[in-house]
């Protein structure tokens, strides 16, 4: 990883413009030794490891992510290499693409699955993650890497609410990915922000309008009692929620009287006041750390994560908060991924999560990882760029320094065919 701060003074900005204006502490990279396939392959492997899951009890696999190295073969198939051994081929799932948004339809798609005739009564895997990468310049600092692979499976200790959901998708041109042949999005940064908050206000409203079809009087953020977003960068997160306490104001009978002025603004206008903004950044600030703040530890020193990002919230929530005050609490999910598709949707914690915490080990795999200069990070940055999708590349970057376990690219032949290997665990 990147430091933040050493990241701004590399770059010659201000003080604090990526660790406070964007909320970011660490940012984590890779570089030509891992792609989009090999980071799925360490994660969903490791889990398997980790929670001693047999690859002959999946029934379907899907991925989530924006990270694509080829416009045809999927990265699921790529993962069915790890299936050989079990002699498992019978696995339904393919990618899910659009932008942040695709983690949260795979998890959509397992659970209908699942809900549905079509269930064998087998298990699913979800993997949500990608290598987030920006050309040089103001948006870099908001990239990173992560991945997240999640068991779907019944009388699970985190219970989806369904279908208490509330979804908007629009069309709108604020990320995207038009030049396949290179790694960087085209963004448009004002766009992006409204076009989030904008999402946050129509999906929240629509669960809203379902928990109270439920039978929730008023329903409103006190029925939630934790609230993981989707961060580009945290200080986006901090926005979300004031949306959230803006929204119930709106719904709201009674108006305090020095928030009177913001029953005149229109929604739409609402995107750019700043002085409504900051007033209910405010009036949302002791919700936010107590209900969203625990889910923050990730995205601070990692980055953005794109289709992972919301999930390493909800690790960072079990991270962050003892079992014996998440019992039987309600916790609910933002996601959203440009272009624009968004959702908000909720579980109940009925077991004990302690287990899921002290194995995934969240805080020291954190500050187990290598700090590296910016200098060195530009580099491994440039190197990505020119050799993107090459043909007949063989990577320079060091194995030696990846963890134990670690997928890596060894190679790309004439016919653009990619092997791995990976680490030895010990």
């Amino acid at each position: 990883y990147v430091d933040q701060v050493e990241l701004e003074q590399h770059d010659g900005v201000s003080s604090g413009k990526y660790t406070i204006g964007l909320g970011q502490s660490k940012m984590a990279f890779c570089d030509d030794r891992e792609d989009i396939s090999s980071v799925c392959m360490t994660a969903v492997q490791g889990f398997m490891e980790k929670f001693n899951v047999s690859y002959s009890d999946i029934g379907r696999l899907e991925v989530g992510t924006e990270t694509i190295i080829d416009k045809s073969k999927s990265t699921k198939t790529v993962l069915m290499k790890l299936f050989e051994e079990s002699g498992n081929f019978s696995v339904e799932g393919i990618d899910t693409t659009n932008a942040c948004y695709g983690g949260t339809s795979a998890l959509f798609n397992a659970c209908q699955w699942m809900d549905s005739a079509a269930w064998d009564g087998r298990l699913a895997l979800v993997v949500a993650g990608d290598i987030a990468v920006y050309a040089s310049g103001n948006a870099r600092p908001s990239g990173g890497c992560g991945v997240t692979c999640m068991l779907v499976a019944p009388d699970a200790p985190l219970a989806l609410e369904f279908p208490l959901r509330g979804t908007f998708m629009e069309h709108i041109y604020d990320f995207y990915k038009p030049n396949l042949s290179s790694e960087f999005p085209t963004v448009d940064g004002p766009l992006s922000v409204t076009s989030y908050v904008r999402a946050v206000d129509h999906a929240y409203t629509a669960y809203l309008d379902k928990l109270e079809r439920s039978g929730v009087a008023h329903a409103s953020l006190k029925d939630i009692d934790y609230l993981v977003f989707h961060s580009p960068y945290t200080k986006q997160v901090v926005k979300g929620l004031a949306r959230i306490a803006y929204n119930d104001f709106l719904r709201a009978a009674d108006t305090p009287a020095d928030f009177q002025q913001f029953r005149d603004v229109s929604r739409e206008e609402s995107y750019g006041n700043k002085v409504l903004e900051k007033a209910f950044i405010t009036l949302s600030k002791d919700d936010f750390k107590k209900k969203t703040e625990p889910s923050l530890l990730a995205a601070r020193d990692i980055g953005n994560m794109y289709t992972g990002s919301v999930f390493f919230g909800l690790a960072s929530l079990l991270t962050q908060v003892p079992y014996a005050q998440l019992e039987g609490k309600r916790v609910a999910m933002f996601s959203y991924g440009s272009g624009c598709a968004a959702s908000l949707y909720s579980f109940r914690v009925r077991a004990d999560t302690s287990a899921i915490a002290q194995t995934i080990r969240l805080k020291e795999r954190l500050e187990a990882r290598t700090k590296v200069s910016p200098v060195e990070f530009e580099r491994a940055m440039e190197l990505r760029e020119k050799t993107h999708n090459a043909q007949e590349y063989e990577p320079t970057g060091n194995v030696d320094e990846l963890f134990p376990g670690t997928y890596y690219l060894q190679k790309i032949d004439s016919m653009w065919r990619r092997a791995y290997g990976r680490t030895p665990l010990n």
